[in-house]
């Protein structure tokens, strides 16, 4: 694995969605790149985090809400 490959693999580590197949090749071109790959994967990280603490919380909609207890209150019948 050459070391741009490795970078589109560390995003896809930090955000939980390498496959188990690709897992152990990941940790290994890990290990190959050393400090530059863990400074990678710590970029990643923050940007991840950046992201998450950047979103706003939806407000539910009054529609949606009356929906989900529509049909809570429909399973409680049953």
């Amino acid at each position: 694995m050459n070391l741009e490959e490795f970078q589109k693999r560390a995003r896809l580590y930090v955000l939980g969605t390498l496959e188990t197949s690709e897992m152990e090749e990941f940790q290994e071109a890990r290990k190959e790149f050393g400090q530059k790959a863990e400074d990678f994967v710590r970029e990643c990280y923050a940007l991840h985090e950046a992201l998450a603490l950047s979103l706003r919380p939806v407000q539910s909609s009054a529609l949606l809400k009356e929906r989900l207890m529509s049909m809570v209150r429909e399973r409680e019948q049953r």
